[in-house]
């Protein structure tokens, strides 16, 4: 199905990665870890992780980890509502169109029922026979999934026009301890949105296509990558080989396909470099640009560093790879 724009919302502040040093070693999280965990997180967040800044929605970064489940929760529920209504109604104005047919959202940092789909179309004054579908528990790959949906809809109903959301709130799943890849997530994850409009039928010449879906799940790494519930907080459960087990996932991907330019989600500087060396042709440049200045933001990552690649190079063919908790891994075509 045809992209009709692509847009995105990050929170208004931002922290360097210094600065999340000097404020996670001044909260009182930070007094329960034992010497080698704040070694850790000195080590990562000062030293050479491919991440410059990262936006969180909230004033201060010292209170992140004294908040409750229920105050998680209600962080979530607003944060997120508000990132993806900003994305959507840019992606809608640069699209220069007043409404959407159906509305798919995907998110995995927080849930909701009904789910942000009825806040967010609540929210951009969509009409009340708007389809909506919520997509959780697909991780950091799910932008591409809901890209799917999307699709399916639209051969369905052909004239029709279709948006996708993908947004997190990394920082309302914060969770502090001794785990060493849990202190590596607090490293590396960021808030914010993307938001794309498709169009059922080519109305515009030239419009970029969305097809050639496909998906690989290997669930025998399943506990490699995931969220556990702890103290009824959601806590990212990260192992240190999922830079291989990712890298090997985007070369099966992309066996036997045409090698056109590689969009990817961009998880983490070990994640970019474990890809680039078993894809050397394809050196990542936008997924790069987007961990250094957001950090990895989840699902959203892939179609921020798409909004990148087309505003330097519209008609470029690209192929979109995302990957994340299943272990999953998604692709698909971007071409004319």
């Amino acid at each position: 199905m045809f992209l009709r724009s692509i847009s995105h919302a990050l929170p208004a502040r931002s922290w360097t990665q210094t600065e999340c040093w000097e404020a996670v070693r001044d909260s009182a999280a930070m007094q329960q870890l034992q010497p080698r965990s704040q070694g850790l997180l000195e080590k990562v967040l000062l030293g050479d992780s491919g991440i410059a800044t990262r936006h969180f929605a909230t004033d201060t970064l010292t209170t992140l980890f004294d908040r409750n489940a229920e105050q998680l929760s209600t962080a979530f529920e607003k944060e997120a509502a508000a990132l993806a209504t900003t994305a959507l109604q840019r992606a809608m104005e640069q699209g220069e169109i007043g409404s959407v047919d159906a509305l798919i959202i995907c998110t995995c940092t927080g849930y909701l029922c009904p789910g942000l789909t009825s806040h967010v179309a609540e929210q951009a004054g969509l009409p009340d026979s708007t389809w909506l579908l919520d997509v959780t528990g697909a991780g950091c790959g799910a932008a591409i999934p809901a890209l799917r949906a999307a699709t399916q809809y639209l051969q369905a109903h052909p004239t029709h026009r279709a948006a996708v959301v993908a947004v997190e709130v990394c920082s309302a799943a914060f969770y502090i301890s001794n785990d060493p890849g849990v202190l590596i997530s607090l490293c590396l994850f960021g808030d914010g949105a993307a938001a794309v409009i498709l169009d059922g039928e080519n109305v515009r010449r030239g419009d970029l296509r969305f097809s050639e879906f496909a998906t690989l799940h290997v669930p025998s790494h399943r506990e490699k990558i995931r969220f556990v519930n702890r103290e009824g907080k959601l806590c990212n459960q990260l192992h240190r080989s999922v830079p291989e087990i990712a890298a090997g996932a985007v070369e099966k991907l992309l066996d036997g396909t045409a090698p056109h330019f590689l969009i990817s989600h961009g998880g983490g500087r070990e994640v970019l470099n474990a890809i680039q060396q078993r894809l050397p042709q394809h050196p990542l440049e936008e997924a790069h640009a987007v961990l250094r200045d957001c950090g990895n933001v989840s699902s959203p990552s892939v179609l921020l560093a798409l909004e990148r690649s087309l505003n330097s190079a519209p008609h470029q063919p690209r192929l979109l790879v995302s990957f994340g908790a299943g272990f999953s891994a998604h692709r698909c075509l971007l071409a004319e």
